[in-house]
């Protein structure tokens, strides 16, 4: 029978096996000679049924070599998912030879897949002690301890890793998730770089890149990365695609294309409502659709928009003697054209212009009113494309400040235009 599978003669040696074992059915030769025929047949079921009836006889002599017997059931229960029992199979193993690194790498990923992650680390460290160039014990532990939250330990694990096995993509994106945690947006970018080159990971690769550049606001940079993305993306449900589309619509927001991060934002919506804010930004934008005016408000060039402000201004009854513009909107010190009183000289105004969809806090009130007390003004008006909460209207009502909210606003830039 040996001879047979040596010829690669399955088909005979099992017909030779079977005729053994009619005539001595607990022969722990046969059971395995059959075992290993129908493993090299490609029937892995039949093989383990004849493993364990060797494993139950318990005579390891002549043609069955115990040590590479048990490496066959181990891996026949691993293929099974019958992980109990190949992790006994490979602590015998180790029992028998300590000193093989593979047995304690296969232990190590079982105790992981069986929750015991104290055991895994244990036996990952052994691997390493065994075999200092093992790259795959490396990255195991180096994930073992990014999903622990333990990321500088991760980070030098996941590094070695990559020096004994270069061409590991999920070393690479792991290093680069824990650099871009980190802030270390350069390191991140070339870290994911190198996980783009993997089919399995070009995307979500992409997805991180766009996200560092949006962190460094170089947004021109985020938004090809991104692009490119959704491009490649089968499923439009996916969560990487939705995660592109998302940021994709927080560089248009940013950089006041609103209509553009509209269109990703209701593509969201489209498969997935509840996804983070995307519900309340198209209820803060649902107008931009309908009034041209607050579109161009919202979305206009940094000079185009301080000419729109000085034009309200100038609606609101006021002279425009300053502009100065700050990152979400301008501010402008006007003056009233004549005073209700007679010998009364005009007062300076403070008018703060804020463009944003979102609402406006009692904070933003309150700074305004100490900018206004700093410049020895008596009085202010903030002027924003939203709404004001609660506070913030409480705030302005006993004070010297007027809030012009986005309904008052749309009806002032109506007034400029005429």
């Amino acid at each position: 029978m040996e001879q047979l599978l040596k010829n690669n003669k399955n088909s005979a040696a099992i017909r030779a096996a079977k005729q053994l074992l009619s005539r001595d059915s607990r022969n722990p030769e046969a059971h395995y000679l059959l075992g290993t025929a129908y493993l090299n047949d490609g029937k892995a079921e039949l093989a383990l049924m004849e493993y364990k009836t060797v494993n139950q006889i318990g005579q390891f002599d002549g043609a069955v070599n115990e040590k590479k017997f048990r490496r066959a059931m181990a891996s026949l229960y691993r293929r099974f998912n019958q992980t109990d029992d190949a992790l006994k199979e490979y602590l015998l193993l180790i029992q028998k030879e300590p000193d093989v690194p593979e047995y304690y790498l296969e232990a190590a990923e079982l105790f992981e897949d069986r929750k015991r992650a104290g055991k895994a680390v244990e036996y990952y460290k052994k691997v390493i002690r065994l075999q200092p160039g093992n790259g795959q014990a490396f990255l195991r532990l180096g994930m073992l301890f990014y999903r622990g939250n333990r990321h500088n330990e991760a980070l030098n694990l996941l590094q070695k890793a990559v020096q004994y096995l270069p061409d590991n993509y999920d070393a690479h994106y792991f290093i680069g998730r824990i650099q871009k945690e980190s802030r270390a947006y350069v390191d991140a970018l070339d870290s994911f770089e190198q996980a783009a080159r993997s089919k399995a990971y070009r995307i979500k690769a992409l997805v991180e890149r766009g996200a560092c550049y949006l962190e460094t606001n170089s947004i021109e940079r985020a938004v090809p990365e991104l692009e490119r993305a959704v491009k490649l993306v089968e499923r439009p449900d996916s969560p990487d695609v939705i995660w592109a589309h998302y940021l994709l619509a927080t560089a248009f927001e940013r950089s006041r294309k609103i209509e553009k991060a509209v269109d990703h934002w209701e593509t969201i919506y489209g498969v997935n409502p509840g996804f983070r804010d995307v519900a309340e930004k198209l209820g803060q934008f649902q107008e931009l659709r309908q009034d041209d005016h607050l579109k161009e408000y919202l979305t206009a060039g940094r000079e185009q928009f301080q000419e729109m402000c000085a034009a309200v201004t100038r609606a609101m009854g006021l002279s425009v003697h300053d502009v100065s513009p700050f990152e979400d909107g301008c501010q402008i010190v006007g003056q009233e054209s004549h005073s209700q009183w007679r010998n009364t000289r005009a007062q300076p105004r403070l008018v703060r212009f804020l463009r944003t969809a979102e609402l406006i806090e009692e904070s933003r009130v309150r700074q305004l009113h100490e900018e206004m007390r700093s410049q020895n003004m008596s009085r202010c008006a903030l002027v924003a494309s939203a709404a004001f909460s609660h506070k913030a209207v409480g705030y302005a009502e006993s004070r010297p400040i007027e809030l012009i909210d986005k309904d008052r606003l749309q009806e002032l830039l109506k007034s400029a235009e005429s």
